[in-house]
């Protein structure tokens, strides 16, 4: 669990990449919705810094089976694409793993975005190597 001081190093490291930017939030959708509560405190907490482009991620109602876009599967793509497009950098919480979230980084990091990902170690978990080995020391 994320207590206070770790919380409020993140925002102002978010605070630094996003000055009134526009602002991907990544978390887990149907892999998983354990955290949705935490994307919800997240996603409050971006605001504060800018518009956060995708606030449904902490949406509630939304659940591992879907409901969270009324087309399909590419629509699902094609929006978030667009939203990843127009943002200025990426928060993602990776403790969860997700495909799609996974899918969404490695999609930012060729875009050139600036990406801070959020992870909570667990005993017998590690984070992803593709992802930690993303860090470029900033």
């Amino acid at each position: 669990k994320l207590d206070s001081l770790h919380l409020e190093n993140i925002f102002e490291l978010v605070k630094k990449m996003a000055s009134r930017m526009k602002i991907y939030f990544c978390g887990s959708m149907r892999a998983g919705r354990q955290d949705v509560d935490l994307y919800g405190i997240l996603v409050s907490k971006l605001k504060e810094y800018g518009p956060v482009l995708t606030e449904f991620v902490a949406d509630k109602n939304i659940t591992e089976l879907g409901s969270e876009h009324p087309e399909s599967e590419k629509g699902i793509h094609d929006d978030d694409l667009a939203l990843l497009v127009k943002s200025n950098v990426v928060v993602a919480e990776v403790t969860q793993p997700s495909l799609g979230v996974g899918y969404e980084i490695g999609r930012a990091a060729a875009m050139g975005k600036p990406i801070l990902c959020l992870y909570r170690p667990q005993e017998g978990k590690l984070l992803s190597g593709m992802i930690r080995g993303l860090d470029n020391g900033n």
